[in-house]
């Protein structure tokens, strides 16, 4: 009996299993293929009887090991018809794995493996030796070629026909759709446009690839290395298989050997290998002679392809040495790079397939790289036909795929197609048409659906597919993608194999260890698997499940600590969490759909946290895809917002499964997207998928890969994409054939603004058929056309289009730029109202107000170009720019082009720069345009290759552009970059032009005849003396101009004396400005003002003239000459040319050196020149005795009004003319180093002057001795104006030397003196002896020893009424002593002493020492926070009968207060005036003062002011003031008193009939000393003044005072700010201030008042009102208005204050005017430009307006421009507040234009309004009394808002 029946127990039950198997012989051997996939079974399947036939293969898998036979029966047992008696036995013996026999048990023998052979045969020595030597290489050569025979052998057997898909069996046979193959680079390395082989891919476009392309004949001349990229699923390892079989049916016949290998086989290998050991142990070994074999396919290399699959996968090995030849050991991968560099073997072909990434640095550079797509839409339906058998079944799968655009994107990737046609196959018969789009929405629930069509009905799939899932994530964390038959159970490989989801294949583990592996057909199979095991394992828990939703972006290189195979892992898990997979996933975990429902919610949830990222491009692709398969509407949502407005693609390839997942989240999208693909390798038809995104509003490809498919494609989509405004194709191949395509799309899309095909390689034809499509797009802006072919005869052809085509607004090109600009028109023809002749009109207007910029730089153009340009021009629309440089025009073509400047209606500039012009041209161009009257500028510099005519439009085209005037402005504003506003005369610079003196002749000429020339450049060239000669006898032909400038044109001083001499000659030359060393060499003519509007240039300013007194008809001129050496001679000449200029002159001289005789020289040909105005010599080293000289010269020259001489290295003369009056004069000799030993020489020269105004020895060496000597010659000086000797290191000695003085200087009026760091000494006189004189001494530094000498001198100078002693370092002692010792026959003097120590001493000790003084005190003014005490004193010294009487009433009291009383009692019996301010105040202070203030009989005027008085203090300060009962004026303000502050207000009022003014400002007013104050108010029938300001006093309050009011009839002034008094106190306050007819000024500020209040003010305005302040009052527009009515004409008034009031634009305007206004303060009250026209017209009216505030308003420019017409008129107007309001550049520049109009305006502030930093600071230095800084001392402008 055989073994296995034995083991089987009888003969039928063995009967049984053969019979089974002999009735499906396919099927055992496709299973006997699966399991034994490394025995060759093809001799032993020969047997005749198929019953032997089976027996001899269940012998073979028995031998293989209990694992393989127990998979085996289960699979009998899943697949086959099995009887149940049967089934029972099989599985009861093998299905657990009990009693499996050993191979002794069963008798049978294992059949031992054969040994591989490691050494290589060597052929006997004698064969090495013999002289038979050609019948050796025979048989060499006929071993070689049994190997290759033997080799297309083993390749038929093994690709013969495909490995089985998932369902499919191994005997299916389909036939091969190849993919979309393209080339990665720019141009194809090889011929592609040679005939494929059939079957072979075939080529999409000339740069696709074909098998001829890759190995046919003339692929040698391309790379010898090629790398095939294409993501997963594209059939890279099928192409690779396909490529076996085609090679083995000898279509590849230019290669004899053919080996493929594939590194995840590979990287099983544990040793290094040799080539050898590669090819013969690891492939196929030679039956004998390998080293022949070997030695062939060296010499035949070329013939020899290596094919790699699975690059991505290979490990790198640990850097170390590259294998070096064919014996030398090495890992796979070294091998591999062996081979590509040409180290191993050659000269052979290598091909590599690759995912999509970083690939290996092994591979060459020069590789060929190739990109797989997958299939296309026709593919996609062949796929299908040839898939379905049935033509029923064809045409209803290809009706599901065309009604299924997800199902159909799906396909696009050749592995989900098979997957999908297998579920149509298994769906088709149980739905209804159209339904798959339910059941197969996403690439999982493909696969979800192929695992239920492909289980076994009646099977437990769960558990099954459950193990198979663990295997396979298993594998994903191991990084294996191979597995052993240990590593999957039995029956789950048993159930792999069933549903064809696993295959098996011999691997070599080493040279000598060969098994059989298993893997899963497809690596994103095994990667579902994994997810399910994850969605359905109780041992994941969420948080380990979404650490695996991640995203790649790429894969990175291998290496053996991980292999990271998790690509697709995160989509799958995705799909499976979407609801429609919850069934399943119930099904599958045996669980219910609460628990399958949580783990999809934490998918969910990862998946949210990542949409709100910032992803990189290729994260965003692969979280689209998550999101689509997830079929979650608010995750798309999500992700849709969250993307950004910019989304780029960069270098990643994209396919069209890609761009449809981000189409389908761009779907759920609501803001526009701008898409921008650039580098990135495109599958063809991947633009279909954008068809119908709306949401895209600009959409750019940048890429070689793009080629006429695509463009195909892209047309498709394209008029679907409704929001689509800017398209980028740019760096494509596009031919003809895509721009046909492109050209009949994109009338389609009438959203588009910009196009641009850059660099596309398009021809002349192909250029103009785009222009003329895209131009009729309605909305088109921007057309580029770059770096494409254009030749000379399109591009004039394009120019012709451009001069006709209405909408084009600019041609530019340069080089290989082409750019064309479009202003669409705002609206049509057809959409315009009105009849037909209306928008015929309308039409004509559109095209006279068309203009073209025309740019053709660098393009090669001739002067025959020229011509015809010209002619196109004629006729075309106003051209503002024509710009033509960088060609070949030459002379004869430039000067055509400035010949026909003229017609051609130039408006900006045209440029000629770089055309090859000669200076013998320049004449030909200065002639042509000489008769140009809109020529503004002309600008030519052949060193610089530069020739630029600048144009200004015609007064026409001026008129009809007055509305783009202000846009005109700003744009010519930002681009100054010089400090100089632009000029409307015109203006000729011909520089760096090596001009001579012999072309000047010509030249002059050629600009004789031009009368419109206004300035003149000749700088920068060569004319010397003889030129410059020349030309000063051009001038006068050459007419008015207005500058001329020939700087740099090595002019020595001859030149100068001659271009001086044009001041008598040439009547416009008034400024000649010469800078020696640097050769600056300019005349000019007269200022002009600052203006930029055309046409209206304004009159010279005589401002100068007057000033210089030489009337207003003579206009000024000034020579200026700096950095020469002038010596006599030069000197006499100088003067000698310009004797004859007319006056007023002004002569500036900066000389190197300037010695004692040229200044002789100078000063005394000075009168010789009577015209002379000014003589400046700046930056000149002048003589020690220039002082004296110039002392003598202002004595002596009744001329000379002023003298200033600095550091004896600047002097300034201001001369007189006869004409004027006489007046005071001025000498200034500071830094001149003058010393004491000086003085009286200087002295004696300036007393024979006798109208001195002013005399300045600052900065010298005086010291004390040189002052003594001057106060002694002062007497003999006339001066009538000031002295000053500060900086001449004075000490307090001089000071003390100055007061001595005082008496005999009897014109001294005031003098200054500190002597601190910044030491200053003044004297101020007098013109008649002055009987008050004023000393303030600062910092002097008093000692002790020096009071006595003080109080000395401050007694002999009885004439000095005021003296400050600020900081002199006066102590308590010291003062005491002074005001003790200081005695004086009569007078008044007041006092002023500043110390610190006078904020720390108190009231009781200032008082004592006010108690010293030798005189009467009359005024007492302390302040601690000022550190200061202010005396009055009265001399002699007089009694007071009452205050003696009241002192001796109190002496026999002898405390230490009343001493101190009673020596005030008598030192201050006549104080009419006590202030203390901020100061503290103790019971003692006010014991003293109770006593001290009982007898001041004459005090006026008692001020405690912001101060602290302590609760103790209160009641006698009270009872003090209580007997002042002759004050005049009482003020308390903003002090602290506590609660009791009624009973000091009691005291304070009490029987105060004489009181005029009273101020209890920030004083606590409750309701007890509110009505104390209103009974004290009703006695005070004299009050003249009150102020009550922030006291809170409320409506209550306002009625007490309202019926007091009436009773103080002298009542002028009353301040009632901020006291919370609303309407109603309002009212009846307003009424009450009716009956006070002499008041003056009203202060009702930052109360809520309202309009109600404003109108009864309105009704009774107090006749004599000089001050209305309502600022923040609450009032609206009626009140104000009814307000403005009132105060119009009101005689009086002279400041109003409506601020912070909301008066919504109704102003108060005036129609009378206000007389005697000074300002007015609108600050934010809303006032917009309409309310400004008003305002700006109501102040006309006020001819006293000195400041007008108007900050924080809504003031623009139409505000400005009306205020810069007032402006010049208001002559009296010093300060306007513009801050925070609206105003740009163009309103700044009008209020500019004003100021220069002669207005006497000293600041306009414009801070934080709309004007640019660089355009504030460019217009506050042409008027710096614009001022837009926050602070008034800021000098960069702040940025505007």
């Amino acid at each position: 009996m055989d073994p296995i029946s034995f083991q089987l127990d009888t003969k039928n039950q063995w009967g049984w299993l053969v019979s089974l198997l002999s009735n499906d012989p396919e099927w055992l051997s496709a299973k006997v293929k699966f399991f034994l996939p490394n025995i060759d079974l093809g001799s032993r399947n020969e047997a005749p009887d198929p019953t032997q036939r089976v027996l001899q293969q269940l012998r073979e898998l028995h031998t293989q090991g209990l694992t393989i036979w127990k998979a085996f029966i289960h699979c009998v047992c899943m697949e086959l018809e099995v009887p149940l008696e049967l089934e029972v036995q099989l599985l009861s013996t093998w299905g657990d794995g009990d009693g499996f026999p050993g191979p002794s048990e069963t008798g049978a023998e294992s059949q031992p493996e054969p040994q591989l052979q490691q050494g290589l045969k060597q052929p006997p020595q004698s064969c090495r030796s013999s002289p038979r030597r050609k019948q050796f290489r025979r048989q060499q050569l006929e071993l070689a070629k049994r190997y290759l025979q033997r080799l297309k052998t083993s390749a038929r057997q093994r690709h013969g026909s495909q490995l089985p898909g998932p369902g499919q069996p191994l005997a299916f046979h389909q036939a091969y759709v190849p993919p979309i193959l393209q080339w990665s680079r720019a141009t194809a390395p090889f011929n592609t446009q040679e005939e494929a082989v059939p079957g072979s891919p075939r080529a999409e476009d000339g740069a696709d690839v074909s098998l001829q392309d890759l190995f046919g004949p003339r692929a040698d001349k391309g790379p010898r290395v090629t790398v095939l990229l294409g993501k997963a699923g594209m059939g890279k390892t099928t192409l690779t298989r396909w490529l076996c079989q085609k090679w083995a049916d000898g279509q590849l016949d230019r290669f004899q050997a053919l080996f493929l290998f594939e590194f995840r086989q590979l990287n099983l290998l544990a040793e290094a290998l040799t080539l050898p050991q590669l090819l013969f142990d690891l492939y196929l070994h030679p039956e004998e002679g390998p080293d022949a074999v070997l030695q062939y396919l060296e010499k035949n290399a070329k013939g020899v392809l290596f094919i790699f699959d699975g690059l991505e996968e290979a490990l790198h090995p640990r850097p170390g040495g590259e294998t070096a030849g064919p014996e030398a050991p090495g890992p796979a991968l070294a091998l591999f790079s062996g081979l590509c560099r040409g180290t191993l073997l050659p000269g052979c072909r290598v091909l590599a397939t690759s995912r999509p990434g970083k690939l290996p640095d092994c591979l060459p550079t020069e590789a060929a790289t190739i990109h797989m797509w997958g299939f296309d839409g026709p593919r996609v339906e062949e796929y299908v036909g040839r898939f379905f058998s049935s033509q029923p079944a064809q045409e209803a799968a290809l009706v599901e795929l065309r009604a299924n655009r997800h199902l159909r994107s799906m396909c696009a990737v050749p592995a989900l197609c098979r997957i999908a046609c297998l579920c149509l196959r298994h769906l088709l018969p149980d739905i209804s048409p159209g339904q798959s789009t339910a059941l197969l929405p996403t690439v999982t629930q493909n696969y979800v659906q192929m695992v239920l069509a492909l289980s076994p009905r009646g099977y437990q799939t769960a558990k099954a597919l459950r193990g198979l899932g663990e295997v396979a994530l298993r594998g994903l964390e191991t990084g294996k993608v191979i597995f052993s038959a240990g590593d999957i159970p039995p029956a789950t490989m048993a159930f792999g194999a069933s549903l064809g989801l696993l295959t098996s294949f011999c691997v070599y583990t080493g040279p000598r260890q060969q098994e059989t592996g298993y893997a899963f057909t497809h690596l994103t199979l095994q990667e579902f698997l994994a997810a399910l095991h994850l969605m359905a394992s109780p041992r994941v828990d969420k948080d380990a499940l979404a650490r695996h939703v991640t995203l790649n972006s790429r894969w990175v290189l291998r290496t053996k600590a991980r292999l990271g195979l998790w690509d697709h892992l995160p989509t799958f898990l995705a799909g499976l969490a979407s609801s429609a997979c919850c069934p399943f996933l119930s099904h599958l975990t045996e669980r219910g759909e609460a628990w399958v429902g949580a783990k999809q919610a934490a998918v969910i949830q990862a998946l949210k946290k990542l949409a709100t990222r910032r992803l990189t491009g290729p994260k965003v692709i692969e979280l689209c895809h998550c999101v689509g398969e997830t079929q979650e509407p608010e995750l798309a949502s999500l992700m849709a917002q969250s993307l950004p407005c910019q989304l780029p693609f960069h270098n990643f390839p994209l396919t069209y499964a890609d761009l449809a997942a981000l189409t389908n989240v761009l779907g759920h999208r609501e803001a526009p997207i701008h898409l921008d693909f650039e580098g990135c390798p495109l599958e063809p038809h991947c633009p279909e998928a954008l068809a119908g995104c709306g949401q895209v509003e600009s959409l750019s490809f940048k890429s070689r890969k793009c080629g006429d498919a695509f463009a195909e494609a892209l047309s498709g989509s394209l008029p679907t994409m409704g929001s689509l405004k800017k398209l980028g194709l740019a760096g494509s191949k596009i031919t003809a054939r895509g721009i046909y395509h492109l050209a009949q799309a994109l009338p389609l899309c009438p959203h588009l603004e910009e196009v641009s095909f850059q660099d596309n390689q398009l021809k002349n034809q192909e250029l103009l058929n785009i222009v003329e499509v895209l131009l009729c797009l309605p909305r088109l802006q921007k057309l580029d056309l770059s770096h494409n072919n254009v030749s000379m005869a399109t591009l004039l052809r394009l120019t012709k289009v451009a001069v006709r085509c209405p909408t084009i607004r600019m041609l530019q090109v340069r080089e290989a730029d082409l750019i064309i600009l479009l202003s669409p028109p705002t609206e049509t023809a057809a959409e315009q109202p009105g009849s037909p002749d209306l928008r015929g009109n309308a039409s004509r207007k559109e095209a006279q107000r068309r203009s073209l910029a025309l740019r053709l730089q660098k393009c090669w153009l001739t002067v025959r170009d020229v011509e015809t340009l010209i002619a196109q021009l004629q006729e075309g629309p106003l051209l503002d720019e024509v710009d033509l440089s960088g060609n070949q025009l030459e002379d004869e073509g430039c000067r055509l082009m400035a010949e026909a400047a003229p017609q051609l209606r130039i408006a900006g500039k045209l440029d000629l720069s770089d055309n090859r012009l000669s200076v013998a041209g320049v004449p030909w161009v200065l002639r042509a345009v000489s008769t140009c009257r809109n020529l503004a500028d002309l600008h030519i510099s052949l060193m610089h290759k530069t020739v630029v005519l600048t144009f200004t439009p015609e007064l026409e085209e001026q008129e009809q552009e007055g509305t783009q005037e202000r846009a005109a402005f700003l744009d010519n504003l930002t681009l100054q970059t010089s400090s100089e506003l632009p000029l409307c005369s015109p203006r000729i610079r011909l520089t760096h032009c090596s001009l001579q003196a012999e072309h000047l002749e010509q030249l002059c000429t050629a600009l004789e005849g031009s009368c419109l020339l206004g300035h003149l450049d000749l700088s920068r060239n060569a004319l010397g003396d003889e030129g410059a000669a020349q030309l000063a006898r051009w001038l006068a032909a050459l007419g008015a101009l207005q500058s001329l400038n020939l700087s740099e044109n090595c002019l020595s001083l001859d030149a100068v004396f001659s271009l001086a001499q044009c001041f008598s000659a040439v009547q416009w030359v008034l400024h000649l400005d010469i800078s020696f060393e640097s050769q600056h060499v300019t005349l000019r003519g007269g200022k002009r003002a600052r203006h930029l509007l055309a046409g209206s240039p304004p009159p010279e300013s005589s401002a100068q003239a007057q000033s210089s007194g030489f009337g207003q008809r003579c206009v000024p001129r000034s020579f200026c000459l700096r950095e020469c050496r002038l010596e006599p001679l030069s000197l006499t000449h100088l003067c000698e040319a310009l004797e004859k200029c007319p006056g007023p002159l002004e002569v500036r001289l900066s000389c190197v050196v300037l010695s004692d005789q040229s200044l002789d020289t100078l000063l005394g040909r000075l009168p010789q020149l009577p015209q002379l105005s000014l003589l400046q010599l700046s930056q000149t080293p002048l003589p020690p005795r220039s002082p004296f000289l110039l002392a003598h010269l202002l004595s002596l020259c009744p001329r000379v009004e002023k003298v200033d001489l600095r550091s004896l290295h600047d002097a300034t003369l201001h001369f007189k003319s006869s004409e004027e009056q006489k007046g005071g004069r001025c000498g200034r000799f500071t830094g001149c180093g003058l010393s004491p030993m000086h003085v009286e020489p200087l002295c004696e020269l300036l007393r024979k002057c006798e109208d001195l105004s002013q005399l300045d020895l600052s900065a010298n060496q005086l010291g004390d001795d040189g002052l003594r000597c001057l106060l002694r010659c002062l007497p003999r000086l006339a001066i009538s104006g000031s002295l000053d000797l500060s900086g001449n290191s004075i000490s307090q000695e001089g000071a003390l030397c100055l007061m001595e003085t005082l008496p005999s200087c009897p014109r001294i009026r005031e003098a200054a003196v500190h002597l601190g760091s910044q030491q200053r000494f003044r004297i101020h006189f007098s013109q008649q002896e002055e009987t008050g004189k004023t000393l303030r001494l600062r910092e002097c530094s008093f000692r002790p020893e020096h009071m006595t000498r003080l109080a000395a001198g401050l007694s002999q100078a009885w004439h000095l009424t005021e003296l400050t002693l600020n900081r002199c370092c006066l102590g308590l002692q010291d003062l005491t002593l002074l005001l003790r010792l200081l005695r004086r026959p009569e007078g008044l003097l007041g006092l002023r002493v500043e110390e610190p120590w006078m904020g720390r001493a108190g009231v009781l000790t200032l008082l004592q020492v006010c108690a010293q003084a030798s005189g009467n005190v009359t005024e007492i003014s302390i302040s601690e926070s000022q550190q200061q005490l202010c005396l009055q004193l009265k001399f002699p010294r007089q009694e007071n009968p009452e205050a003696v009487a009241h002192r001796l009433a109190r002496c026999d009291l002898e405390t230490h207060h009343s001493l101190l009383a009673g020596q005030l009692m008598e030192t201050c019996t006549w104080l009419r005036q006590l202030s203390l301010s901020q100061v503290s105040l103790c019971r003692a202070s006010c014991l003293l003062l109770q006593s001290f203030l009982l007898p001041l009989s004459e005090l006026k005027a008692f001020r405690l002011a912001s101060s602290c008085v302590s609760s103790e203090g209160l009641a006698p300060l009270a009872s003090g003031l209580s007997h002042c009962r002759h004050l005049e004026e009482l003020d308390l303000s903003n002090n602290q008193l506590g609660e009791e502050a009624s009973q000091v207000l009691t005291g304070a009022l009490e029987g105060k009939s004489w009181l005029k003014r009273l101020n209890l400002s920030h004083f606590p007013l409750d309701d007890s000393s509110l009505a104390v104050l209103t009974q004290g108010l009703s006695h005070m029938t004299r009050l003249q003044s009150l102020c009550l300001s922030h006291n809170q006093i409320g409506d209550a309050g306002a009625q007490h005072l309202a019926a007091i009011l009436p009773r103080l009839p002298e009542l002028r002034r009353i301040d009632l700010s901020a006291n919370g008094i609303c309407p109603a106190g309002g009212v009846r306050l307003v009424e009450s201030l009716a009956l006070c007819k002499h008041l003056e000024e009203l202060m009702l500020g930052y109360n809520a008042l309202g309009d109600p209040t404003a109108l009864g003010l309105a009704r009774g305005l107090p006749p004599h009102l000089r001050v209305l302040n309502l600022r923040s009052s609450r009032l609206g527009p009626e009140g104000a208005l009814s307000l403005g009515r009132a105060l119009d004409g009101c005689p009086h008034l002279e400041e109003i204050s409506l601020a912070e009031n909301i008066l919504a634009g109704q102003v108060p305007h005036f129609c009378q005017g206000l007389p005697l206004l000074r300002q007015i303060d609108l600050v934010s009250c809303e006032i917009d430009d309409q309310a400004a026209k008003l305002l700006a017209a109501s102040f006309m009216l006020c001819p006293a307006l000195e400041e007008i505030l108007l900050s924080w308003n809504l003031l623009g420019d139409e505000a400005a421009a009306e205020l810069a017409q007032v402006l010049p008129r208001m002559q009296r107007l010093k300060s306007v507040d513009l801050e925070k309001n609206r105003i740009t550049a163009y309103g700044a520049w009008l209020l500019a234009e004003g100021l220069a109009q002669g207005s006497g305006i000293q600041v306009i502030r414009l801070w934080n309004n709309h004007i640019p930093p660089d355009v504030a600071q460019h217009l506050q230095s042409q008027e710096p009394r614009l001022n837009f800084a926050f602070f008034p001392n800021e000098l960069q402008a702040p940025p505007g808002t």
